[in-house]
């Protein structure tokens, strides 16, 4: 098993554009995407499983418990000949290099199916203060890419470092498939989760798509994607404690 990929609804999409926003710094990306899916009511039609996600089931308060995965959001854009929406979030991300190669590799099978040629990947840019407004940086993968939207605020070529997990690996790869995109990142303190940066990062998003979003609940979903990754962060330091016998001898929370 090298990834399980389970499409709910087969769906006809119009030269659709993938948005990722996967857990990352600030949760910015994270934040951002769920919030648009929400606001959008966009409609989940597949999900990803894959042996390189952590080895754990969440347990949920109806009594059940479910895998961890990435799940696919569409939405059909009402405007005559508009571009369909592909949202990407999900949990986790794969958690080594060479996983990270296959998971995106398999994210990007199942969009140029799709017939996608474009993709936005969301992220936080951490400059390790707090930013009462913050910017929007990018790098994309063509040089027209760059030109065609620094009209929108876009800061390019003024962050610096590399674009580390989902939000690189997809451009990357991507552009070796021939598929263009940008990374676009919210300036954030990268120690917390940045509802403002979500937004400045979505207002850039929305004026390029030519989607309105309203951002007024962001704030609210901010603070409940907090818990739940503070809690994802938990239960996987246990898990490291116990391969390192730091457990032995400890009553354990749940059952192995």
């Amino acid at each position: 098993m090298d990834k399980t990929l389970i499409v709910s609804k087969k769906v006809k999409l119009n030269d659709p554009v993938l948005i990722e926003g996967l857990p990352g710094i600030g949760l910015v990306g994270k934040l951002a995407a769920d919030h648009m899916i929400k606001e959008l009511k966009a409609e989940k039609f597949a999900e990803l499983y894959s042996p390189h996600f952590p080895h754990q089931v969440l347990m949920l308060k109806k009594g059940i418990i479910r895998m961890l995965k990435n799940k696919f959001y569409y939405w059909k854009n009402p405007k005559k000949g508009g571009r369909d929406i592909v949202i990407l979030v999900g949990d986790v991300q794969a958690v080594t290099p060479e996983a990270q190669f296959e998971v995106c590799g398999a994210i990007l099978d199942f969009y140029q199916k799709l017939g996608g040629k474009f993709i936005f990947t969301l992220g936080g840019y951490g400059v390790g203060r707090v930013v009462e407004k913050p910017r929007v940086f990018g790098s994309a993968t063509r040089m027209e890419v760059v030109t065609s939207l620094k009209k929108h605020g876009i800061l390019f070529g003024e962050a610096s470092g590399s674009i580390i997990g989902a939000a690189g690996m997809l451009l990357g790869l991507g552009k070796l498939r021939g598929i263009k995109g940008v990374c676009l990142m919210g300036e954030t303190h990268g120690g917390y989760v940045d509802a403002k940066s979500a937004q400045s990062v979505l207002e850039v998003l929305s004026r390029i798509l030519e989607v309105k979003i309203d951002l007024s609940k962001l704030e609210i979903r901010a603070k409940e994607s907090e818990k739940f990754m503070k809690r994802m962060e938990k239960e996987t330091e246990k898990q490291k404690q116990i391969q390192e016998g730091g457990f032995a001898g400890k009553e354990l929370s749940y059952i192995r």
